[in-house]
């Protein structure tokens, strides 16, 4: 019953972060492919008359791209958001938005100058209370419509390019739900045809950025329709987990006590409906997904195809994941083999880092574990757990980030599958915003991890971790350095001594065998590396 009261209490309607802006999913905007709708503040487009930012032409990549998708001009989602729009907002200093009416991540303030670091928790380290306003802002957001943006329910040759709009209404969690099926969705080819090998948030490079980018957005919209600036996704650290524990009443849905596959009628979670997990139906039709409910969360923890994924991941399979050095690598796609990426994606075996596709590894083995809604791809964010789990995901991402500190330009620039080059803009994500943008340390972004946040000591030998990771890997060249440099180090002091004797004319014998006290004090000692 609290639960419910806040929810209630909490229902408010304001705006919500998605993917068309309702502004600019209209006729004219079509036509014109531009979506640059006047900010509140001043009513000027992108709020220029404040400096906001400006309507600008959008500057698509030109680099190469990777074979899987042989295709060209067939896909609304090629070269993002240019078959929709080519002109959007450019936002200056730290605005951002669709309008440029709210701050980048990680800033806040009526100027976006002040900066904000938030930290997302264990969810069994939040109180019974906070735990409970978590649940509560879940419902809510799967009761309240978004205010800004709409779904589209066709492609755009289906709406006469332009001129028939076709977009619909969608509360703020399923909002999300639909952006992941966009993403990841097949490609209609007309007919009954279609083409599977093509994901813009899976498989490739920008996995790890985009659902970044997704639980930052999502986050932002849980601050908004309840009015806490201060909310944080909670994390599952399921390393090591024996089962499902977030899987009870008191957290994410128990089981059903009469049919395994169902949540418990005691949990709210249990009247969900969810969108978009019948990609069949949809490839068949050649249709989108229009969000129509399509029953409740199927969840069945444990009971998946143990010769796939027999446990969930241990601890020792996520830090050798993190000492892999190479974020990307080969093919740059679920072939990739000791790549960081595709390790902790799970199509490669996180003991070896050798791509298995028959396996799942890390993240995938939590989805194929879970034995449900959460277990198809484009459909997964149904289940709430979702959240959580690529929350933890992320914090491994992190992780990674601070031991090995990569520079941007270890995110690949050309030759990646679709959509996922470093200067591409991210499916289907308005504002726009680009892979290499969140290829860098959380905290640069406005969040931090509370698992994270260790002693100085830790923080420091953290620090060591890749610069003795590179000594190791040139140990021998490095002795054999030394060895030279002992050898020509002792060459030349011997000519030097020779030289000397020779310059100064006097025998050995009659030089004194210690130095004076005054000449020692003068002698430095140094030590180099």
């Amino acid at each position: 019953m609290l639960l419910f009261a806040v929810g209630f209490l909490l229902v408010i309607l304001q705006p919500s972060t998605g993917q068309f802006p309702r502004a600019c999913a209209n006729t004219q905007s079509l036509l014109r492919k531009e979506c640059c709708p006047p900010w509140d503040g001043d009513a000027s487009p992108c709020g220029e008359l404040s400096s906001r930012g400006s309507c600008q032409n959008i500057l698509l990549s030109q680099a190469p791209l990777g074979p899987q998708f042989p295709f060209s001009g067939v896909d609304d989602r090629e070269d993002w958001p240019s078959v929709f729009y080519n002109r959007t907002c450019k936002c200056e200093g730290n605005f951002m938005g669709f309008s440029c009416g709210e701050c980048k991540f990680g800033f806040s303030g009526r100027n976006c100058t002040e900066r904000r670091l938030r930290t997302r928790r264990n969810i069994f380290q939040l109180t019974t209370s906070e735990k409970d306003k978590f649940l509560a802002y879940l419902n809510l957001a799967k009761n309240t419509p978004s205010q800004d943006y709409v779904i589209a329910t066709g492609t755009y040759t289906q709406m006469n390019n332009g001129s028939n709009p076709m977009f619909r209404n969608i509360n703020v969690y399923d909002l999300f739900v639909w952006m992941h099926y966009y993403a990841s969705r097949d490609t209609l080819l007309g007919g009954s045809n279609v083409w599977r090998d093509i994901d813009f948030a899976h498989e490739a490079p920008g996995f790890l950025p985009w659902h970044r980018v997704f639980l930052l957005m999502w986050e932002r919209e849980i601050q908004k329709i309840t009015g806490d600036e201060n909310f944080t996704i909670p994390y599952w650290d399921w390393r090591d987990a024996e089962d499902c524990v977030v899987c009870t009443d008191e957290y994410m849905g128990g089981r059903h006590p009469t049919n395994p596959n169902f949540l418990s009628p005691a949990s709210f979670f249990s009247s969900w409906q969810v969108i978009c997990t019948r990609s069949e139906e949809y490839n068949s039709q050649q249709a989108l997904c229009n969000a129509t409910s399509e029953g409740p969360i199927l969840r069945n923890p444990g009971n998946n195809d143990k010769s796939r994924t027999p446990r969930l991941p241990s601890s020792a399979e996520v830090e050798f994941c993190l000492s892999l050095t190479q974020y990307e690598s080969g093919s740059m796609d679920k072939m990739a083999n000791y790549s960081f990426r595709n390790t902790l994606e799970g199509f490669a075996d996180p003991r070896t880092a050798i791509s298995n596709i028959s396996q799942s590894g890390l993240h995938n083995a939590l989805h194929i574990y879970m034995n449900g809604s959460m277990s198809q791809v484009q459909g997964s964010a149904n289940d709430p757990i979702f959240v959580l789990h690529h929350a933890f995901v992320d914090s491994i991402f992190e992780r990674w980030l601070r031991r090995h500190r990569p520079m941007l330009e270890v995110y690949p620039a050309a030759n990646a599958p679709i959509g996922h080059n470093r200067e591409n803009y991210m499916v289907p994500f308005i504002p726009l915003y680009r892979n290499g943008e969140f290829f860098k340390p959380s905290r640069e972004l406005g969040y931090d991890y509370e698992y994270l946040q260790e002693p100085a000591l830790d923080s420091f030998q953290e620090f060591l971790i890749p610069y003795l990771e590179q000594a190791r890997q040139i140990w021998a060249w490095l002795v054999g350095a030394a060895v030279a440099g002992g050898i020509v180090t002792a060459v030349l002091t011997g000519l030097v001594l020779a030289c000397w004797k020779r310059r100064r004319g006097t025998s050995s014998e009659i030089q004194p065998l210690l130095i004076e006290s005054e000449d020692y004090n003068n002698i430095s000692y140094q030590s180099n590396f």
